[in-house]
């Protein structure tokens, strides 16, 4: 009873502290504003409709009263706690210009004004001779602001008339009277009248009218007659200028490669001039091959002018990803009537560039380190746009817990890349057909990786694939050849000695060798920020060795191992599935949601997924309460206790689900508290593994933690500190698998064996 009055007395204490502070500075008969409420008094609207158009109206209103957390102003409270600084620097006055907010105050509220924004929005949405009057209420240095907004009956369109007159764009506007946004019988609007002219303007686009506007476009609306009824007649505006009126054509195309734009101009002579199909090129550095340019412009000669590839046109020319500015002109022809010459002026990036890397980071396997990675690249290695990147990478994770000291990892190695920003496909000509360059990528890559005192890795990999988005939402990755070959050495007594009685142990120093195509899809709207329901898919097919098992007959059950270079191959179809929804509630807070769904199964020559692609659970991106790698599969676990290798527990089937609540706190910090569940299963059962096996109660083995994070939002980067405990234990008894009954935070041994602190860059998903 006592903690609880003790509870009672601080929030009344937080209360009296937050609130009194808040108004003891306000200047000398000046008030503070809270805030206006709207209420819109009509019984025609429905009451679920009327509500969201007071929150609409709401929304006009300015000022913007001081922002509020759990009915507190912290930020004013700041403001007011630091004072007036005495100098542009230092804490008071970060405290202050930073994290406070200075007060709203009420002479800056004008009512009049706020009154005749909410009555002109609501006539343009039909609601004709509205009245809106406004009024306040004064309460301990506090004032509200309320307006009460009285409707007419709402007036609905009649009729539709598009322009009739004898020009060409007048039929064009009338063949495409069918996609208007201007229904009969809906509701007038302004903001849609606003939207048809936009739409028409855009479909003249399309059909060579380039000079035309919106403007030339008038509505002309008419409600004298009817009950609550508008007429709305488009027409063309007599004083549109004769060019806004014709259709015009594509005549010369004319390209500078190397323009300066604090030049804004280029010098060149005859020799400089190509001419290459309907192109004139004028490249004073013969910087480019002229084939670049024609897979670039969707323009040619004698084309009508349309708006699409005009834009087409410039995105790829900025996705080619060498160019820093890219401008584009049009011109009235001086040889042919109704004829446009294009000009295109593009300004180059740095050929060759240098990027360095510097990475730390700490995992929840008691390892912290970095890594660091040098980048050279060539943006035109053969004339042709592409891009060669060769990189040098090497890093150290050492082990600051447990009895694991003096094994740690270190890594070094290279990689080179090469990519084409075009389809490279055997007998075949392939161009893509979107804003969004399609691109041919390969790669070779060879890492060193030591873990002192057990084993070291020479992983070798290369790739051949392609690249294309179809648009913003939609992006493809095909690999047509994907080959990873890994070979163990200096592979210690110790760790041989464990690996006889483990033989999940032995797998990770196995000889692997994985070939096959590999393909990706992903589809997201996240970029839409307005929109509250956004939607992230990634689905991903692996299929190893599948042809060469198929052809050789391969079938590790029989004892039919086929094997290249004397190591055996990997056959398998994998596939995986990550699917994550946003919910949006606020301006500042969201709901995030993601389920990763995989199964994995090995055939003909293989027995198991090789080591480095079956699935694992645990760590900073994934079940944060627990470590890395260490969660399954199923129920089984792990009753080594020595810490002599880092947990290495994964399976073939993976089923995980994460939701988490994020908000903005202050400044750059924002906070989220989550929960994550799931597991890893084997398909088939493993005698060092008890329990790890697929079954149906495979639900019950479903592991559940929960947790809060700070991310600190930097811009460049997001820093991401999350704090975790388990809430139910997969690999305990059944019946005793929820522990949310022994959590504990006062207890240090609980703490110890549960709390997981995760340190990350970037969101989890």
């Amino acid at each position: 009873m006592k903690i609880r009055y003790v509870k009672y007395f601080m929030t009344l204490s937080l209360f009296f502290v937050f609130g009194c502070s808040n108004t003891k500075y306000l200047p000398e008969g000046d008030l503070l504003y809270t805030g206006g409420s709207v209420t819109v008094k009509d019984s025609i609207i429905k009451k679920k409709q009327r509500k969201a158009f007071e929150k609409e109206l709401e929304d006009l209103l300015r000022p913007k009263p001081n922002k509020q957390i759990l009915g507190l102003r912290p930020k004013l409270w700041i403001y007011n706690l630091a004072g007036e600084p005495k100098k542009q620097k230092g804490i008071r006055y970060w405290l202050r210009n930073k994290v406070g907010e200075p007060p709203v105050l009420f002479s800056k509220v004008d009512l009049d004004y706020n009154a005749s924004v909410l009555r002109n929005f609501t006539e343009n949405r039909g609601y004709f001779k509205t009245r809106v009057s406004a009024d306040s209420t004064v309460s301990n240095k506090r004032v509200t602001a309320e307006y009460t907004v009285v409707p007419q009956k709402q007036y609905i369109i009649k009729s539709v008339t598009f322009p009739d007159d004898s020009l060409a764009m007048s039929r064009i506007i009338g063949k495409s009277s069918r996609r208007s946004l201007l229904k009969v019988g809906k509701p007038y609007d302004l903001d849609l009248i606003k939207a048809e002219r936009e739409r028409i303007d855009a479909r003249l686009k399309e059909k060579g009218y380039y000079y035309f506007n919106p403007d030339y476009i008038l509505a002309q609306v008419d409600s004298s007659k009817g009950d609550h009824e508008v007429k709305i007649r488009l027409v063309i505006k007599p004083e549109a200028p004769p060019k806004a009126l014709t259709a015009y054509k594509i005549n010369k195309i004319v390209v500078y490669p190397n323009f300066t734009v604090s030049k804004d101009s280029v010098k060149y002579t005859s020799k400089d001039i190509v001419q290459y199909k309907d192109f004139t090129i004028i490249d004073t550095a013969d910087t480019f091959k002229p084939r670049v340019f024609d897979r670039a412009i969707y323009f040619k000669k004698g084309d009508v002018y349309n708006r699409k590839n005009h834009n087409l046109t410039l995105n790829r020319f900025v996705n080619l990803g060498t160019f820093s500015f890219v401008k584009n002109e049009f011109k009235p022809s001086d040889s042919i009537k109704n004829a446009l010459d294009s000009y295109y002026y593009l300004t180059l990036l740095p050929k060759k560039f240098i990027r360095v890397e510097v990475l730390g980071k700490t995992n929840s396997a008691s390892y912290t380190g970095s890594e660091i990675n040098v980048n050279w690249n060539n943006r035109n290695l053969f004339r042709g746009a592409e891009l060669l990147t060769v990189s040098v990478f090497g890093g150290a994770d050492f082990q600051l817990a447990g009895t694991n000291n003096g094994k740690n990892i270190y890594k070094l190695g290279a990689e080179t890349s090469l990519t084409w920003p075009r389809f490279i496909v055997p007998f075949f000509h392939i161009e893509g057909s979107s804003e969004y360059v399609p691109r041919t990528k390969a790669t070779l890559r060879y890492e060193y990786q030591n873990r002192t005192q057990l084993y070291a890795l020479n992983s070798f990999q290369t790739s051949f694939g392609y690249l294309w988005k179809e648009n913003i939402r939609k992006e493809h990755q095909f690999n047509l050849i994907d080959v990873t070959y890994v070979s163990p050495n200096h592979v210690t007594a110790e760790y041989l000695a464990d690996a006889e009685e483990d033989e999940s142990l032995k797998k990770i120093i196995e000889k692997q060798l994985i070939f096959g195509p590999t393909y990706s899809y992903t589809y997201t709207n996240t970029m839409q920020k307005r929109k509250k329901n956004t939607f992230y898919f990634n689905g991903e097919l692996d299929l190893a060795g599948n042809i060469t098992g198929l052809v050789t007959g391969a079938n590790v059950k029989k004892n039919d191992t086929i094997k290249i270079f004397d190591v055996p191959f990997s056959q398998y179809v994998k596939l995986k599935a990550d699917f994550r929804h946003y919910f949006k509630l606020g301006k500042e807070s969201e709901l995030a949601s993601r389920i990763v769904v995989g199964a994995g199964l090995p055939y003909g020559n293989s027995g198991a997924l090789p080591t480095s692609k079956q699935f694992v659970v645990g760590g900073t991106n994934s079940i944060r309460a627990f470590r890395a790698r260490s969660l399954g599969p199923g129920s089984y676990v792990n009753t080594e206790t020595d810490n002599s290798f880092l947990p290495d527990q994964s399976g073939d089937l993976k089923l995980e689900f994460s939701t988490e609540y994020r908000a903005k706190l202050f400044s750059i910090v924002r906070g989220a508290v989550f929960v994550d569940a799931g597991n890893v299963w084997l398909l088939n059962a493993d005698p060092n593994k008890p329990g790890g096996e697929i079954t149906k109660d495979f639900m019950k083995e479903i592991a559940v933690g929960a947790g809060a994070g700070l991310r600190f939002d930097l811009s460049f980067l997001v820093l991401r500190t999350d704090l975790a405990f388990p809430l139910r234990k997969p690999y305990l008894p059944e019946g005793q698998r929820w522990v949310i009954d022994d959590i504990n935070f006062g207890s240090g041994p609980w703490r110890k064996d549960n709390l997981i602190l995760n340190i990350a860059i970037g969101y989890p998903f």
